[in-house]
């Protein structure tokens, strides 16, 4: 890591504290201690449980993609790279945007492929993950729709999801009608720059312009590979679906380990809201999904709890889903950074 990149990451780490003091002093440390300490052991064990079960089976939808890739990954190493993605999501600004190139660096290692054949199989994982997330937060949106009134900050949220709804595909299909012409404009917008970053960096060798077009070619290249194949969208569709349902029964089962039980159809709504806000410059949404949570709960009429509460289950179900892939992935990352060396 860079000096530039460590200086990122120790910014938004600071960011993400500052975000997670506010709100702690809105709700009380006091009160949320007490709430924690309450909690049952083994309905948190379960929070884990499904948090593992969870990244199970996104490293499906990853070994899928790579699969249709012509890159052949164990179950194992599935997993266990998937959780080095989400380590380097969880560490750099702008969660996936900022951890895709690192990710991509680490495929590459592990599956001895390419290095734009695994930017392209993370990037179209990421591509796929979206697509469910807000189809289920479509869902709850309609269903709560009937059964109450929306205030402002529901009116809000579903608002936004509904524009990322429109937009989001409709982005990804223009880009993907001009795909050569952007592809032609990636290749005249990178060459420059690369040139000009080897005449400041003598040791760094500029590679050809016909190099740079060939490997830039060769990632839109897997990218149409992935996109064209049904079946690999439609498996890995699947197991996106179910990683995002094992998510809100982890949510739903950080409400039970603190005896305040919630509808679980919230979580077709709460847990696709909190995702979106990964994309602020925090590591991981780090701050940034925790008060989305805590405030999409809060104003949820069916759910009926205090924002202590709501904060309460969000660290218990945070505490795992953030923390778990760090803690495998960055063992992951270490190793496979050790080895490269070596």
């Amino acid at each position: 890591m860079d000096s530039d990149q460590l200086r990122a990451t120790v910014v938004g780490f600071v960011g993400a504290f500052a975000v997670l003091g506010v709100l702690l002093y809105l709700v009380g440390v006091g009160d949320l201690v007490a709430v924690l300490r309450d909690a049952s052991l083994p309905l948190v064990a379960l929070v884990v449980l499904a948090t593992l079960c969870w990244l199970a089976a996104w490293s499906v939808a990853l070994r899928t993609v790579l699969g249709v890739l012509g890159v052949s990954l164990s179950v194992p190493r599935s997993f266990l790279v998937l959780n080095g993605a989400m380590f380097s999501n969880n560490v750099t600004p702008f969660g996936q945007a900022g951890g895709e190139p690192v990710t991509a660096l680490l495929i590459s290692k592990v599956a001895d492929t390419e290095y734009e054949r695994g930017l392209a199989a993370i990037a179209s994982v990421d591509t796929l993950n979206f697509v469910p997330s807000v189809t289920l937060a479509l869902v709850g949106a309609a269903y709560f729709a009937t059964e109450t009134t929306f205030g402002t900050r529901l009116r809000f949220a579903t608002g936004v999801v509904v524009a990322l709804a429109l937009v989001v595909p409709g982005a990804v299909y223009v880009g993907w009608r001009n795909r050569y012409a952007l592809e032609d404009r990636v290749v005249g917008a990178l060459v420059p720059a690369i040139r000009r970053v080897a005449a400041l960096l003598p040791i760094f060798s500029a590679p050809s312009e016909e190099s740079v077009e060939s490997r830039i070619g060769h990632f839109f290249g897997a990218i149409e590979r992935v996109a064209t194949d049904r079946t690999g969208i439609a498996v890995s569709l699947a197991a996106s679906t179910l990683g995002w349902t094992f998510q809100m029964v982890g949510l739903y089962v950080a409400f039970l380990a603190i005896d305040q039980p919630v509808p679980f159809s919230a979580m077709l709504f709460v847990v696709p809201m909190g995702a979106i806000a990964g994309v602020t410059p925090l590591p991981g949404g780090a701050g940034g999904i925790e008060a989305v949570l805590v405030a999409v709960l809060v104003a949820l009429p069916s759910v009926s709890v205090t924002a202590t509460t709501a904060l309460g289950a969000v660290v218990i179900y945070r505490g795992a889903v953030y923390w778990v892939p760090v803690i495998l992935g960055g063992v992951v990352v270490s190793v496979v950074g050790a080895d490269s060396v070596g």
